[in-house]
């Protein structure tokens, strides 16, 4: 994740006139902006094919593992940008789950209706004339851009566990990732507050363990890539559960898989699987 409390913004936009207008407006607003006017900076062409979903392996995968780890608060597409392959990029996150949460708005020219259709069509959550979007920036980007309950997650992070969330720990703990991950998915469905997505988070994580323990290599790396969105929000404790050692443990899980790869994954370090340590438990 992008190592700053502003909230991040990647744009798609290689025109510079366009890129000084739009930081500064954005910089008003107190975002960060990043800047990705080429599809070269993940090594492919922007005519060549990117088939929508996730992306796991060498290049393609490359910009998948990106946004994930940035989890930027917005994307800014830039129709007119003949360095972006939009149509795909667009139609490739909104299908993946590990990226279809992330709010992607476009602008274009106002004559150019058939990229405009294109890009909701591909599913773009907004697109707007080139005109209107410099004209109502700010409010476009507050309907638009993720918001992130920083306080409300705080607030209910100081909450105790529920017994189906402590029955799911322990399962976890036990290395029985499968009946942890049916605990946790129970304890999930029945907590409506802001800290909730530490279940799903958790429960994802037991789930790539579990596909590692199966020698599914996709499915691990799917789990990882997918864990990252309910993960990072989330505070270093939460209800008693160290989440800043959890995300450690996770990460080198991630590393040393993909260290050995897809033919390899037999040989896997089974004692890299850390238990979560909380109030109450390990």
């Amino acid at each position: 994740m992008h190592e700053t409390n502003q909230p991040l913004i990647i744009g798609f936009v290689a025109d510079l006139m366009f890129t000084v207008q739009i930081g500064n407006t954005l910089t008003r607003l107190g975002y960060q902006v990043e800047w990705v006017e080429d599809s070269r900076r993940f090594g492919v062409a922007a005519d060549g094919p990117l088939p929508p979903g996730e992306q796991l392996r060498g290049r393609d995968g490359a910009f998948t593992d990106y946004l994930t780890r940035q989890q930027p608060a917005l994307l800014l597409f830039d129709l007119h940008n003949q360095a972006i392959p939009w149509r795909l990029w667009i139609a490739q996150l909104k299908s993946s789950p590990a990226t279809r949460r992330l709010p992607i708005l476009c602008f274009g020219s106002h004559v150019d209706t058939e990229a405009l259709k294109a890009a909701k069509a591909a599913g773009a959550d907004g697109v707007v004339a080139r005109s209107r979007f410099f004209s109502a920036m700010p409010e476009l980007v507050q309907k638009y851009a993720r918001q992130v309950d920083n306080e409300g997650i705080a607030a209910a992070c100081q909450q105790p566990l529920s017994e189906l969330a402590r029955k799911g720990l322990d399962l976890f703990n036990q290395g029985e990732y499968f009946l942890a991950h049916e605990e946790l998915e129970h304890a999930w469905n029945e907590d409506q507050s802001a800290a909730r997505e530490l279940y799903r988070a958790i429960l994802q994580i037991a789930v790539a363990y579990l596909q590692i323990q199966r020698g599914n290599y996709n499915g691990a790396i799917k789990m990882f890539l997918r864990v990252r969105q309910w993960l990072d929000p989330l505070p270093d404790i939460c209800r008693g559960i160290n989440l800043a050692q959890l995300k450690a443990d996770a990460q080198a899980v991630e590393e040393a898989l993909l260290t050995l790869g897809k033919e390899q994954i037999h040989t896997f370090d089974s004692t890299l699987f850390r238990p979560i340590h909380y109030d109450g438990g390990l």
